[in-house]
């Protein structure tokens, strides 16, 4: 990695749970310039407007909160652990995988009226998010861990929608007591559609 392309990354790693906090509209240059301790005209020799460096700072906390579940996730080895790994992993919202929460949640909200482009990164993030849970249920139902006649794909569209629907509340609410309640509601499926092997 060159010296402009490691200062680029630099930027991009300090401003982007201040964009996941604070917002993209919420976030001044000013809030980018104190977080850098760069001035202005330093770093724009690296992003062409706030915009760009905006882009990036979403699409980089984006791929953090997939790297970060994934990397939880794969600790376990049955399909049923890593499906009950990844739900006790996301089960406190106070605790995000990414500084400032979740960032499907925090850039899709923001962006559904106001940036396509946004809105685009973040549905395509959801997909992949919802993939890789119908992957694990899927290899589970292959290996005869799961019901065969299991409609798992359905389960893992209402897994997201309730875990980001918990996500919501534990933040708005500072607690995450109906947070647990919903992952117990899920594990409790996946366990009735668990066969014994």
């Amino acid at each position: 990695m060159s010296k402009a392309e490691k200062s680029r990354q630099y930027i991009i790693e300090k401003t982007a749970p201040l964009f996941n906090t604070k917002g993209v509209a919420g976030t001044a240059v000013s809030d980018i310039m104190q977080a850098t301790q760069m001035a202005k005209g330093s770093l724009y020799v690296h992003f062409e407007n706030k915009e760009e460096l905006t882009y990036c700072a979403v699409d980089w906390n984006l791929q953090q909160f997939i790297d970060r579940v994934s990397a939880e996730t794969e600790k376990f080895n049955s399909p049923k652990a890593k499906f009950f790994g990844m739900l006790d992993y996301l089960g406190d919202p106070l605790n995000p995988p990414v500084q400032g929460g979740c960032p499907m949640m925090n850039f899709g909200m923001e962006s559904d009226d106001t940036s396509p482009v946004i809105r685009n990164k973040v549905y395509e993030t959801i997909c992949i998010v919802q993939q890789y849970m119908i992957d694990i249920l899927e290899e589970g139902v292959k290996t005869g861990a799961f019901n065969a006649d299991w409609n798992y794909k359905e389960f893992a569209i209402k897994a997201y929608a309730m875990v980001e629907g918990g996500i919501l509340v534990a933040r708005v609410s500072q607690n995450i007591t109906q947070m647990q309640v919903l992952i117990n509601l899920l594990k409790r499926e996946l366990t009735e559609q668990t066969r014994e092997i």
